[in-house]
């Protein structure tokens, strides 16, 4: 069990000057994956046959604690959990309980995380005693038939239980879809209909070309979001909003419905000049760009250097090489940029 000292839950984190980068991006957000292991084997995500880490080669949980309090230290304010599906992780409640010390003392602006959704109906209630406020749930079809194809081993049921739940718990809810040409096209309108009935903000996702399996296969399924925003366009009126959550999404409002759609496009309008975020793996490697190589291992700075000093000069560094962006594209009928590494190991 994580142990988290009375003090440090009533006690700021000194924060020093700001992570920011070559491009002078102020970095405020971090994703941290807890685990690569996953109850469902998405096609676009993952190997139907994949061999998972060994436990001990994560982070244990009093790590991931250190690490994200260095970078809540050092100027992040919103801390994205995710997987693999985090929610698989045993005693991962203990370390949401860990990081809402940083929201009580007002370092941390943002706790949240991103989930199939399998596991939520048994943890929504947790995780709003812990601050969490608002939840991605990664959702696809409405289908069962069609859900059970796209997972491999997902069952729909459960996981609109665990929404329902989230719901009930007072967390708001946002669906992120992966747009798949001839696969969920025809979704588009009973989802957008669906999240208004339901109350949840809906984000379109652009297929990105990543992992081992199925490269060949991305650019048939590679739907431009330009196509489901002229579709949406030809039945509300979108009225393109300003705000921002802190990640790549572009958002439209519908007149009609007054709901919020968010559009992710990293090949068709990349996103690259405004990041602000990085992402650190189970294992501690620090990716300072989704579509590059070059990660920085924090895990040996972790457990050889036990003053913050030392965590923090590697954290500085591994910032001051972040990329200007990445290198997805379709464009000339093979996938460039491509990304051996599946989303479980980097983190969603």
């Amino acid at each position: 069990m994580l142990q988290t000292p009375d003090a440090f839950r009533t006690t700021a984190l000194p924060v020093c000057a700001p992570l920011t980068d070559s491009f002078c991006r102020k970095i405020r957000y971090l994703r941290v994956s807890v685990t690569d292991r996953c109850d469902f084997r998405c096609t676009y995500c993952m190997a139907d046959r994949v061999r998972f880490l060994p436990r001990k080669e994560l982070l244990s949980l009093e790590e991931l604690d250190r690490l994200c309090s260095a970078f809540v230290g050092l100027g992040v304010t919103k801390l994205r959990i995710t997987g693999g599906e985090p929610l698989v992780r045993r005693d991962i409640l203990e370390f949401f309980r860990a990081m809402s010390r940083h929201l009580e003392t007002g370092a941390l602006r943002e706790l949240t995380l991103t989930t199939n959704g399998s596991q939520l109906a048994r943890h929504a209630g947790a995780l709003a005693a812990c601050g969490v406020r608002r939840v991605n749930v990664s959702l696809d079809t409405l289908d069962p038939g069609r859900f059970a194809t796209l997972t491999r081993r997902g069952q729909l049921a459960p996981v609109l239980e665990g929404i329902r739940a989230a719901k009930a718990a007072g967390l708001r809810v946002k669906i992120n879809t992966v747009a798949l040409k001839g696969a969920t096209e025809d979704e588009l309108f009973p989802l957008v209909d669906w999240c208004a009935a339901e109350g949840h903000d809906l984000t379109f996702i652009e297929l990105m070309p990543m992992g081992e399996d199925g490269l060949e296969d991305r650019i048939a399924q590679y739907l431009p979001l330009s196509d489901l925003r002229r579709r949406l366009a030809g039945r509300f009126t979108l009225e393109p909003l300003t705000e921002s959550t802190g990640g790549p999404a572009r958002y439209v409002r519908l007149a009609e419905t007054g709901q919020k759609i968010g559009f992710i496009t990293p090949l068709s309008h990349s996103f690259c000049e405004s990041c602000n975020r990085v992402r650190l793996t189970c294992t501690g490697d620090l990716y300072t760009c989704l579509g590059q190589e070059g990660a920085t291992a924090l895990r040996p700075v972790l457990r050889g250097t036990p003053d913050a000093a030392g965590l923090e000069q590697a954290i500085r560094a591994a910032i001051a090489r972040k990329p200007r962006g990445h290198d997805f594209d379709y464009s000339r009928g093979v996938p460039r940029g491509a990304m051996a590494r599946g989303m479980n190991h980097t983190g969603g």
